[in-house]
């Protein structure tokens, strides 16, 4: 099981929401690109769905970590010059699952900051990569995202206390963009944002700090992507799925 070949981006997108599992997911894979959607003027959102308690390499006290995540977050997004960042509540790292709750709580988001554009995990599994992308955490909110995103987001008649209760009303979201599933083809030249995007990664100390050369194993990551794509030698570049909701 794959994905579809990416549908030809939008180009007249205003607002972006990202739903991801844990605190450094939209870094690791998509920072350099939100970085440039933020300087041509999108608005930009984050959504986080768990914060990371069970990550970390050191022996920091377990119930300090997720508000030690909260704020590595809150500052790689400031690097990037995303200014909204949102965290659910009572979800665990490690025991996501794609729940009708969970699904009401991404398509509230969806409803309220009313995105052209969603940037999320891969709901589809890489059996080439089992470890990273294919987190279970990231399986569970990719298809929970996608579930808000058709139909729950667009049914007025999908969580009907959605409207009656919060105003919240219908939305239909156009494009999502796929992170870390199999095959992404979709490249995008990061080259004049990936400064931004390391300076992101090391704001997560916790998951980052252990690191023997951050900056050597991104632009490896950065570059093998970048020939994938069919970029020019010496061009860093993250990729992408790219599907329509039409």
């Amino acid at each position: 099981m794959s994905f579809p070949p990416s549908a030809t981006p939008l180009t007249d997108v205003e607002r972006v929401l990202c739903v991801f599992a844990h605190p450094d997911d939209v870094d690791f894979g998509a920072a350099g690109t939100v970085a440039q959607w933020v300087d041509a003027g999108l608005e930009v959102t984050y959504l986080l769905v768990t914060r990371g308690d069970a990550g970390g390499f050191d022996d920091t006290p377990r119930e300090h970590i997720p508000a030690i995540r909260e704020a590595e977050q809150r500052a790689a997004a400031a690097v990037i010059g995303v200014k909204s960042v949102y965290f659910l509540d009572g979800y665990r790292d490690g025991t996501v699952v794609p729940s009708i709750d969970l699904r009401r709580e991404i398509t509230a988001a969806i409803r309220e900051h009313r995105p052209d554009r969603i940037l999320t995990n891969s709901p589809v599994r890489r059996w080439d990569r089992i470890a990273g992308p294919s987190h279970p955490d990231h399986l569970a909110v990719g298809e929970a995202t996608t579930c808000a995103v058709y139909p729950d987001s667009r049914n007025e008649f999908a969580f009907p206390e959605l409207l009656l209760d919060r105003g919240l009303l219908p939305w239909t979201v156009r494009e999502v963009w796929y992170i870390g599933g199999p095959a992404p083809d979709h490249g995008v030249d990061i080259s004049s944002t990936y400064e931004k995007k390391l300076a992101a990664l090391r704001a997560h100390a916790s998951q980052t700090g252990h690191l023997p050369d951050l900056d050597a194993m991104m632009r490896q990551r950065m570059s093998y992507t970048a020939r994938s794509a069919g970029f020019p030698e010496g061009t860093l570049a993250e990729a992408y799925t790219v599907i329509s909701t039409a």
